[in-house]
């Protein structure tokens, strides 16, 4: 069904249409076009038939069905209205044999080069008629020298730290808060607070309350980076039922602008003062945040976690590294079909993930909206879309297959993680196919390639560098420019 203005229908005209005269052209974006001349006797041969068509189905008043007589219903049906059916249906079938005499293996539907009203002002029965349109076909994907890449990327290297902060933070879940009177408050407690904060920007009467800060029973755990500067370490010191005033600041990226980067002062009482008295790391403890019996099972075993999430991460690093390459050494025309498909893609797990935030879809997914936001889409989906065929072509060169051991594995893999949902066989079977290949490719290119590792955060730093270092050369050509100019 060709793309186009107008309804296509089925039609009776596949055996009138016998050979055309079409010329192809190579268009950007994987597009072919196509030119293509109607013999006369095709056209005539496809008016008449319609024309006989309607004669037997036409409800012309005062008379029978298909007693029409053809002066009255090209009369009343129009020549042009008959001829503009007949057309729609011709060039439909005529598209449809072009791409089966020529060989052509499209992907989407094919599009008319111009408007259907300007072919039926050129159609004349008995006379040919010529017309383009144009099929996006399998993207070409031109392969650099992927054999000897080059890379760099970012190590990531297991921190026997983050064990030691994972029990910390486990302590802190399970801790258990015990008043204290008998000293000051110290960091690491919990303060229950009375609090009210007084403007003292110029301008604004003195000791004037500012609406809506203020509270009373405020629970707040005494840690760096809590509520604005310096409120946490005002506190600090403090004795129940001792009042303090405070002069701070907000910060200017407060979420109320009317206050933001404003000065205050908060007078603090506190009401209450808890200490946290964590548990001891023992079996007990082991048992009760996780499925081991024991403090030393539990440790193993999050340290193997941690060495293979740091493994990982150096792996996507350097997959990462190596998708970039080929996307700069390895060209890809990609149809609009497939882009589209693409974007839809990205659209779908976008709403996925907002879904899982909790924001409303159908105030952001509107017919208003979604115009401008497969737009904003489409980079994001040509990157992935580009990066995908080039690891697919180079699939196909290096000849890597998939035991079907392996794409059942897989498979049984992510049933087990959406148990209870509704599963399509097909699609899993596809998507699953696609990234256990697209990973025996990437392994394989970097058996391949030259990788040199370097901590973590480094590139992300160089490339702020770069971006620094642009923007002051930028600035500086806008200076002698104005320099030039006075």
């Amino acid at each position: 069904m060709l793309r186009h203005n107008s309804i296509w229908h089925n039609n009776q005209l596949s055996e009138i249409v016998i050979y055309m005269k079409v010329t192809q052209e190579k268009l950007p974006d994987s597009q072919i076009g196509l030119e293509i001349e109607i013999p006369a006797e095709t056209g005539k041969k496809a008016y008449e038939t319609e024309v006989k068509t309607l004669a037997r189905t036409a409800n012309i008043p005062g008379f029978r069905k298909g007693k029409v007589p053809r002066p009255i219903l090209l009369q009343r049906l129009g020549s042009r209205y008959i001829k503009a059916i007949t057309l729609e249906k011709l060039v439909q079938t005529s598209v449809e044999k072009a791409l089966k005499q020529e060989s052509i293996d499209s992907i989407g539907q094919p599009t008319l080069s111009s408007a259907l009203d300007e072919l039926v002002d050129k159609f004349k029965p008995g006379e040919p008629l010529t017309f383009s349109a144009a099929v996006d076909v399998a993207p070409t994907i031109e392969l650099g020298d992927y054999q000897t890449l080059s890379i760099r990327a970012e190590e990531t290297v297991y921190d026997p730290q983050q064990l030691e902060d994972w029990f910390k933070e486990r302590q802190k879940e399970l801790a258990t808060l015990v008043p204290i009177e008998d000293r000051g408050a110290e960091m690491g407690d919990v303060a229950i607070v009375d609090y009210k904060g007084v403007s003292t920007s110029e301008g604004e009467e003195e000791g004037e309350a500012i609406e809506g800060v203020e509270g009373t029973d405020l629970e707040v755990e005494l840690e760096v980076g809590k509520f604005i500067e310096g409120m946490v370490e005002g506190i600090v010191g403090m004795k129940p039922e001792e009042t303090k005033e405070l002069p701070l600041k907000f910060p200017d990226d407060y979420p109320r602008e009317d206050l933001a980067g404003e000065p205050v002062t908060f007078t603090i009482t506190l009401k209450e003062l808890k200490a946290k008295e964590l548990p001891e790391l023992d079996d007990d403890f082991a048992e009760e945040v996780s499925e081991y019996e024991t403090l030393a099972e539990l440790r193993e075993s999050l340290e193997k976690q941690f060495k293979e999430s740091a493994e990982e991460e150096t792996k996507q690093s350097i997959y990462s590294a190596i998708t970039s390459e080929l996307s700069a050494i390895c060209t890809a025309d990609l149809p609009d079909t497939l882009v589209q498909d693409e974007v839809t893609k990205v659209l779908t797990q976008t709403a996925m993930q907002l879904e899982q935030m909790g924001m409303d879809l159908g105030q952001l997914f509107t017919q208003e909206n979604l115009p401008k936001l497969r737009e904003n889409s489409r980079p994001e989906a040509v990157e992935k879309l580009t990066k995908s065929l080039i690891i697919q072509e180079i699939a196909k060169v290096e000849s890597i297959t998939l035991e079907e051991t392996e794409i059942e594995e897989r498979s049984n893999e992510i049933k087990e993680q959406l148990e209870g949902k509704e599963i399509d066989v097909d699609k899993l079977r596809t998507i699953v196919e696609e990234e256990l290949i697209s990973e025996k490719t990437l392994k394989l290119l970097q058996e391949k390639a030259t990788v040199e590792l370097v901590p973590k955060g480094t590139l992300e730093e160089e490339k702020k560098a770069e971006s620094e270092a642009e923007e002051e050369a930028a600035e500086q050509t806008v200076d002698v420019e104005v320099q030039e100019q006075e």
